[in-house]
């Protein structure tokens, strides 16, 4: 038979082994998984901000669903570290968004909806969105569905 004391030394044993386990888990998570999985992504300044700017602008009638032209250019496309930053001025009279098709979300600049930062654009307004990462960016106006636009953006091979 086994005796008490041994019985007694087993769980305490087992007990520490255990409390050193929990605490040593939760070191590990706070201290470096923690801040490696919130660690946010990092590009290159020229990328962050490029020198240029690409321009896109919305033209006066463009909430008239029989209107041909909207986004002017209704296709933009730009380079990283160059011209990746693009501009939308409101120059119709109504309120109108620039809203992801696809649900983008840039891993530094956040989601690709004017909605999301700034609201509605308002008349003689601006909405800048600074794409860090290439790819075809379709997107619509969430009031005006009808309207319809696209930013590419290539990689910079200078």
């Amino acid at each position: 038979m086994t005796s008490p004391l041994r019985l007694t030394n087993t769980a305490g044993i087992s007990l520490m082994a255990f409390i050193v386990a929990v605490v040593a888990s939760l070191v590990y998570y706070e201290y470096f998984y923690i801040p490696e999985a919130n660690k946010k992504p990092t590009a290159p300044t020229e990328v962050l901000n490029p020198p240029g700017f690409s321009s896109v602008t919305i033209v006066e009638g463009s909430s008239n669903p029989n209107q041909a032209q909207n986004y002017v250019p209704k296709q933009v496309r730009a380079t990283l570290g160059i011209d990746n930053k693009i501009v939308w001025t409101n120059k119709d009279t109504t309120f109108h968004s620039v809203t992801t098709d696809t649900g983008y979300v840039d891993p530094i600049n956040g989601k690709f909806d004017s909605i999301a930062s700034i609201g509605l654009v308002g008349p003689e307004q601006k909405y800048e969105f600074t794409f860090t990462r290439a790819g075809e960016y379709p997107y619509h106006c969430e009031p005006h569905p009808w309207m319809t636009g696209k930013v590419t953006i290539v990689e910079n091979f200078a």
